[in-house]
């Protein structure tokens, strides 16, 4: 990591960082930041802010290289460490986005919404998934309001409340009973704890493996469709009613 600004790459690092500003009783503290690594810091993610910042060094004014003062940095942070500061400015102050940078950080938060969407919802009127590209036209058909760092459970409720009028959807979990060879269950066993939770398993006499698997109604075609070719076809999956045991 650079110690320093250099003038010559000013104009590219302000491209790829953006600036986190903390301002308080006239005083303002600045770093720069890459845009996916504040998603992260507010989401609650564990983050090394070494790799992310563009220098380790907290300011005045990125812009002109002016640094924070460190009195000042004590009086409103309780520490002059450099990240621990540029942690509290990201996790509290604003975010300064150029146009293109706020344009790439929407449509990121925006796949991720729609994949979440996508793996944990279903038609109740089907019980099948909605395909991600029906999720997406429905959220610009009903003009979606996406934050770009606004955590993505946070904004769900939100999200769906707008498409409810639009698509039938809701959030569900599906239990699935799986039967396997022995072979196949070890070639499979980390693909079905991958997408689920085992909530029962036993082996047969004849040495097969029988579980019941629950996960995001919106995996289940996915994870049948792995099974399907990890163990090309030999396989039994039966969907579990509420009050249904295998």
């Amino acid at each position: 990591m650079p110690k320093e600004l250099r003038s010559d790459r000013r104009d590219d690092i302000f491209k790829e960082y953006v600036i986190a500003r903390f301002e308080k009783s006239g005083e303002k503290f600045e770093v720069l930041v890459k845009p996916e690594a504040v998603a992260k810091v507010r989401d609650g993610k564990e983050v090394d802010l070494l790799k992310e910042l563009a220098i380790d060094e907290v300011f005045k004014d990125a812009h002109k290289g002016s640094k924070a003062s460190e009195e000042k940095m004590t009086e409103f942070f309780g520490t002059t460490d450099p990240l621990s500061v540029a942690k509290q400015i990201i996790q509290r102050g604003e975010i300064q986005l150029t146009t293109e940078q706020r344009r790439q950080v929407l449509e990121a938060k925006r796949k991720q919404i729609v994949q979440y969407i996508a793996a944990n919802a279903i038609n109740p009127q089907t019980g099948a998934p909605h395909p991600p590209q029906r999720i997406e036209n429905a959220m610009e058909e009903a003009k979606v309001h996406i934050d770009p760092f606004k955590p993505v459970e946070e904004q769900v409720k939100e999200v769906l409340d707008a498409l409810r009028p639009l698509i039938p959807i809701r959030f569900e979990k599906v239990r699935i009973a799986v039967k396997l060879s022995a072979e196949d269950s070890a070639k499979t066993y980390g693909d079905i704890k991958g997408f689920g939770t085992i909530l029962k398993e036993e082996w047969s006499p004849t040495g097969a493996w029988l579980g019941v698997v629950e996960m995001p109604a919106g995996l289940q075609t996915d994870f049948l469709e792995r099974l399907n070719a990890k163990t090309k076809g030999n396989v039994e999956t039966r969907v579990l009613k509420a009050d249904q045991r295998i």
